[in-house]
């Protein structure tokens, strides 16, 4: 299992262990012999392995776009219209996928690819005996592991289910290091329920040992955000609202005073709970580069957004205009800086979860779901609301964070349909890697492929 990401893996992490230990381990064994244990034989080792795998997870077919991408498109459903040459994202967008999409086979790959490094980091925590450096190092590993495990389970499983067991197949949980080839790295699928569970201990854990403030690299807000998400996807309104409010509360994030300042940036403003940086130097922003045009420094404009989507907008809302015209299809101005950062989670999505938990819940902890919505209407110009009901409060989620990444997994946990697809047909469920089923014969294809 997983075998083809094996020597990809090896090569980046004794890279990063010839260059951080420098010439005398240079003498000891050639650099295609240098073994993990010199790769990991330092604190400072350690974290370049850990940077390499946030370079990694923003690479483009996971966070560096295409994830987001791939949610936008399978979900599509009379906002969207795919218009570019590939074949892979038009199989997504028509709900026609083949087991060897090119997309598909990508975000699995690069996710187990990444997911493998913070096992490698994980496995190496010992080495650092600074007790604040460890919990920060342990932390950011299984963050990057639990927003991977989410995603996989999202984009491969039948969705998660209130109140269900959830037996459903799920995706492969591989928690130790890959190291080698051999017949226990042919693991078979969890089931949805022990992927989230996973998940949540990932993320629980992150949250305790993660620092307030820690750069650009996750935090202990961007892990109880992502929390926050996990519970609204599985239903848990309690939770998702308790985990949401405490971001709010914490005052480390606040909402950009002008909606059009939360996207494009350079450096990560003020509402950015958890961004992929972008630079000349380094990253890739492949929703520039398909969700915007060339004079923005993109391809032909592959996704055009339609006049459906456009027509939900109120009078007034900033949001309804942040869009441009050209060659006959309307484009979104959120990519139009071909270097942003990509925001991954945003301060105005935590408002969302508790607007929308409170109301499932019937309570107002940390604010009364009226203020919530209220609140994003405003920054963004709209007319303010009297009273808010959850439709309200869906319909601002598909205003408010449209085009970044929610949109299918929005439609399962509502239960809705896209088009003629309903909410768990096969059609919206990624198939399992051919190239996956080829060297495990432990993996079970989903239904339909």
């Amino acid at each position: 299992m997983l075998q083809i990401y094996i020597n990809r893996f090896l090569a980046i992490c004794l890279t990063v262990g010839l260059i951080a230990s420098c010439s005398d381990n240079l003498e000891i064994e050639p650099a295609q012999a240098i073994s993990e244990n010199i790769a990991l034989n330092s604190p400072q080792n350690i974290q370049a392995v850990l940077v390499g795998a946030y370079d990694e997870l923003g690479v483009s077919d996971v966070f560096g776009g295409e994830t987001l991408m791939n949610s936008e498109l399978l979900g599509g459903n009379g906002e969207l219209l795919w218009q570019g040459t590939f074949n892979a994202p038009r199989e997504i967008f028509n709900k026609n996928i083949q087991t060897v999409n090119d997309n598909v086979g990508e975000v699995w790959l690069e996710s187990y690819e990444t997911i493998n490094i913070a096992n490698n980091v994980l496995s190496a925590l010992d080495v650092i005996t600074d007790t604040d450096e460890r919990n920060r190092v342990e932390g950011e590993a299984k963050f990057i592991r639990g927003i991977l495990y989410f995603e996989l389970v999202k984009f491969y499983a039948q969705p998660y289910e209130s109140g269900q067991t959830n037996s459903q197949l799920g995706v492969p949980i591989v928690l130790n290091p890959t190291r080698g080839i051999s017949g226990e790295d042919e693991v078979g699928r969890s089931t949805v329920e022990q992927v989230y569970s996973q998940v949540l201990s990932d993320l629980n854990d992150a949250a305790s040992k993660l620092p307030e403030s820690n750069s650009f690299f996750a935090t202990s807000g961007a892990a109880q955000a992502l929390l926050a998400r996990v519970h609204l996807q599985m239903g848990n309104f309690a939770s998702a609202r308790d985990a949401a409010n405490t971001v709010i509360e914490s005052g480390a994030f606040s909402l950009e005073t002008n909606f059009a300042n939360a996207f494009n940036q350079d450096a990560n403003p003020n509402e950015y709970i958890f961004s992929m940086q972008v630079s000349t130097q380094d990253g890739l922003n492949q929703m520039n580069t398909f969700f915007a045009t060339p004079q923005f420094g993109a391809r032909d404009g592959d996704i055009g957004i339609l006049q459906n989507h456009i027509d939900l907008y109120p009078d007034g809302d900033e949001r309804g205009a942040f869009f441009y015209e050209e060659a006959g299809s309307n484009f979104t101005s959120k990519y139009t800086n071909q270097y942003g950062n990509i925001p991954v989670i945003r301060l105005a999505e935590m408002h969302l979860i508790r607007a929308e938990a409170n109301l499932e819940e019937g309570t107002s902890t940390g604010a009364a779901p009226l203020d919530d919505i209220n609140a994003i209407r405003e920054r963004a110009g709209a007319p303010l609301l009297t009273n808010v009901t959850l439709d309200d409060v869906y319909l601002e989620r598909r205003l408010e964070l449209a085009f970044e990444g929610h949109k299918i997994h929005d439609i399962k946990r509502l239960k809705l349909n896209v088009n003629e697809f309903a909410y768990n047909a096969n059609e919206l469920v990624f198939p399992i890697p051919q190239r996956e089923m080829n060297v495990n014969p432990n993996l079970e294809q989903n239904p339909g492929y």
